[in-house]
């Protein structure tokens, strides 16, 4: 499976256009993360247990989006866009969603 944010893959023609496919990804962000995360703010630095969350919620909804794909029959999905959230919970927690989008289409191989 092909995936680009571009509207095109190079050369290679679009034969096919199979609609609009997307992920969605919602990961918790534990206590202690957002602890560590907040002192992290504080003093500065990177948060790694936030950018490890943040990965594993694209990869996942990546997968999502790659899998609607494959099963309308295409071998390509373009024009993918990412977008991140944060949602704050009532609690104090927070929860990291990531969305992926894009068309599906079957390009000439």
């Amino acid at each position: 499976m092909i995936l680009t944010t571009t509207d095109s893959v190079g050369e290679k023609r679009v034969t096919a256009h199979l609609g609009i496919v997307s992920g969605e990804a919602i990961l918790g962000a534990n206590i202690f993360k957002d602890f560590f995360a907040g002192i992290r703010d504080i003093v500065g630095g990177r948060s790694g247990a936030y950018e490890k969350s943040l990965r594993e919620a694209k990869d996942t909804a990546i997968r999502e989006m790659s899998e609607q794909a494959q099963k309308l029959g295409a071998n390509a999905v373009i024009g993918i866009d990412l977008d991140y959230e944060t949602i704050s919970l009532s609690g104090g927690g927070s929860m990291l969603m990531v969305a992926a989008s894009g068309t599906a289409v079957r390009i000439a191989e």
